[in-house]
């Protein structure tokens, strides 16, 4: 995942686990270039073929997943102004990306909101998902 022109001096990270148990991971402080998060996802094939997400990482119900980016309060920066969280969602993925092996797959979202701070909530428009180059 890569987020581009997030606010600088702004902390951010990947949330593991779900609810009020979590930790952010990957902590970044955002200076004057984009970040970049790698994780690693599950994908199970259902019994038609269609993939669910799971891991430590996904959040939501099937069919609605996604990843959270924590921001600010959220990823731990206690002298933060912003506390807010980034939907990154899980959609728009085909099954014949899916039966690759061992897909690598990149997003490039805004790291800025319209209000001019972090990017928040769910990411809209959102670009989609597509195979890493370096593939």
């Amino acid at each position: 995942m890569i987020l581009e022109k997030p606010v600088a001096g702004v902390e951010y990270g990947v949330q593991k686990g779900k609810g009020a148990v979590y930790e952010t991971i990957q902590k970044q402080k955002a200076g004057f270039s984009d970040l970049v998060f790698e994780i690693p996802v599950l994908a199970k094939p259902d019994e038609q073929g269609n993939y669910s997400w799971t891991g430590p990482f996904i959040q939501g119900k099937a069919g609605e997943r996604f990843i959270y980016i924590d921001i600010g309060t959220y990823a731990g920066q206690v002298d933060s102004p912003w506390s807010r969280r980034l939907k990154i969602p899980l959609t728009g993925i085909s099954n014949t990306v899916m039966d690759t092996l061992h897909p690598v797959l990149v997003t490039r979202v805004p790291g800025t909101g319209k209000d001019g701070g972090p990017n928040c909530a769910t990411v809209k428009p959102f670009p989609g998902w597509e195979l890493s180059s370096s593939d």
